[in-house]
């Protein structure tokens, strides 16, 4: 295997994350106290953990509430953490294995609403003021519905919606002239991503740009359709599971976040605008290709333009997320060339 993502095709990434500091690692259980509104160096860590611990959390829902409905923090997506890494230092990327993102509640809530990237103003324009719909999770079937949908929706009495638990925020302490970013806002660190492949089984990369990273996590969401539409998913709290691996460069700094799965390589881009963002994460996805699999440009167009698929993971908020992803299936036949 050339490298640790090609692989991942092959065998499976989580055998060689699981390798690392094997005989040093710990199963670590941590319940959250405090929570940060940022992504931030200005914190103290609430924990020390090394590659290869695995650590057992919750997170709080958006609005602050726990899993037993006390609030906790203010809303704006208070997030666990920093979680500060050892041996992380600034050049690194960081792999965070999401071991377990599951529900520990029977409800979520989501807004009656529409964003302006996704609307014209004459529909949005019909909205005098969201307010928050409570929706009903069915832990034992996954399946979720709105609570009140036979007096409010009368033609929503029988919709029901297969759940899919993800985390709409994971990052790291930014590099900026503050060291921190608020918890809605995404970019290179990482951040509130709100993509929905964020779930359990999937392996997230961020760039280090800090001695330690300082992880956070935080926004659970029960269900989303792409691009967070309405503002904001089903929000509740969640449990989650993760372990972390340090890959030292040897190359140029990762530029935006990556996440993996069985299934997909996934690049991500953010920007102000989707063209931008687009770029952003086709070009992430070129970088992984011709570094992991060794392609040449001229080799990678036609690779990626018979096979990559895009995703929006985020139009709500400040900056747009576009995923450029490809299946990991078409480029097995690579592989066993090589």
């Amino acid at each position: 295997m050339r490298n640790h993502l090609a692989g991942a095709l092959l065998l499976c990434l989580s055998f060689q994350l699981q390798a690392q500091d094997a005989r040093q690692s710990k199963q670590i259980t941590f319940d959250p106290t405090t929570f940060s509104p940022a992504f931030s160096l200005n914190r103290e860590p609430v924990l020390r953990i090394r590659p290869g611990d695995t650590v057992r959390t919750e997170t709080i829902d958006a609005m602050g509430i726990d899993r037993k409905g006390v609030r906790r923090a203010r809303g704006g997506n208070p997030l666990t953490g920093p979680f500060f890494v050892e041996g992380a230092m600034p050049g690194d990327l960081l792999a965070i294995r999401l071991l377990d993102v599951s529900l520990n509640r029977d409800y979520a809530r989501t807004s009656e609403n529409f964003v302006s990237r996704c609307m014209p103003d004459e529909i949005l324009k019909t909205f005098k003021r969201s307010h928050l719909v409570r929706w009903k999770l069915d832990l034992q079937t996954s399946l979720a519905w709105p609570d009140s949908s036979i007096n409010a929706y009368p033609h929503l009495k029988n919709f029901k919606v297969p759940m899919n638990p993800f985390l709409g925020c994971i990052g790291v302490a930014p590099d900026n002239r503050k060291n921190e970013i608020l918890s809605f806002f995404q970019g290179p660190f990482g951040g509130n991503l709100d993509y929905n492949r964020v779930r359990s089984g999937s392996t997230v990369y961020l760039p280090v740009f800090h001695e330690g990273a300082y992880l956070y996590l935080g926004d659970g969401h029960a269900l989303q359709g792409d691009g967070e539409i309405a503002g904001n998913a089903l929000e509740t709290s969640m449990n989650v599971e993760f372990s972390v691996t340090l890959i030292k460069q040897d190359s140029l700094p990762l530029q935006y976040p990556r996440v993996e799965d069985k299934e997909y390589l996934m690049a991500l881009g953010t920007a102000k605008e989707t063209p931008a963002a687009l770029k952003n994460a086709t070009k992430n996805l070129l970088d992984w290709l011709q570094k992991d699999f060794h392609l040449t440009l001229y080799e990678a167009t036609q690779v990626i333009s018979t096979t990559i698929e895009y995703s929006i993971g985020e139009i709500a908020d400040p900056e747009v997320v576009v995923v450029a992803k490809i299946k990991k299936a078409a480029l097995e036949q690579i592989l066993h060339f090589q």
